[in-house]
């Protein structure tokens, strides 16, 4: 799980970066208009759409842009169908990803995530060669401050796998039955979450040389950086010289 969290700190810090290429706000209103399409317009009746909500503000977008996501969602503005695609890939060494795209061209999304991977020295793969190397969980994140054996007991009782600690970021782990009760249990106590989804966490991951693992997370970043791909999952497991070797 090790791997897990320190790649949420590097996300965490790119976050900033992100926003102003303007990259943040394109794939918040992807997810908004998703999340409204599935469950409503309403976010105290939906809470993908509320948690995406709460994305847009931390990013400062404007309450414009989020209303126009929300009712493309719901119908009430014309737009391009979004399409909800997974990809999967080898990285440099060989290492897995599935990459998750929200796109209105099917035909551009394959052809930017196929450039970026064997720009990288990866290539595409056909579907289910990769995916049986992970399993879908759910995945938390909250930065409130909390009491660390209090919290523990409330989201190990709710369902929840692993919780870490990790300098003022508390992430949680649950089977993807569970996620859903974890997510009310902690939402129940006023906490407030950064992040909640469904993640691809790999059954085995693996251990590079800290050069070779900085490949991978260069391909990591070119992915995120295409305005099509909302998610990228590998299986690097990245270690503490990984992270030293990216600066």
């Amino acid at each position: 799980m090790s791997g897990h969290s320190k790649w949420s700190t590097i996300k965490h810090k790119k976050a900033a970066t992100d926003a102003k290429r303007g990259k943040i706000f394109t794939r918040i209103a992807k997810e908004i208009t998703i999340a409204a399409r599935d469950g409503g317009g309403d976010p105290n009746f939906n809470p993908a759409l509320r948690l995406s909500m709460d994305k847009a503000r931390a990013a400062n977008m404007p309450k414009d842009n989020v209303e126009r996501a929300i009712k493309r969602g719901t119908g009430e503005l014309e737009g391009g169908i979004l399409l909800e695609l997974m990809y999967e890939g080898y990285g440099p060494h060989g290492v897995g990803f599935i990459v998750e795209c929200v796109t209105d061209n099917k035909n551009r999304s394959v052809a930017e995530v196929r450039h970026a991977l064997n720009r990288h020295g990866g290539s595409m793969a056909t579907s289910g060669a990769v995916a049986w190397q992970f399993t879908q969980k759910g995945y938390l994140v909250t930065e409130d401050e909390v009491d660390e054996d209090e919290f523990f007991m409330l989201a190990a009782e709710a369902g929840a796998d692993d919780v870490i600690f990790n300098e003022g970021v508390t992430e949680i782990f649950v089977e993807k039955d569970s996620f859903g009760e974890v997510r009310n249990a902690i939402e129940g106590e006023g906490i407030k979450l950064k992040e909640a989804n469904l993640i691809y966490d790999p059954n085995n991951p693996v251990d590079l040389a800290a050069n070779q693992a900085a490949q991978v997370l260069k391909l990591v970043e070119t992915l995120e950086d295409l305005d099509d791909v909302q998610n990228v999952f590998s299986a690097l497991n990245i270690t503490d010289e990984a992270l030293a070797e990216l600066g």
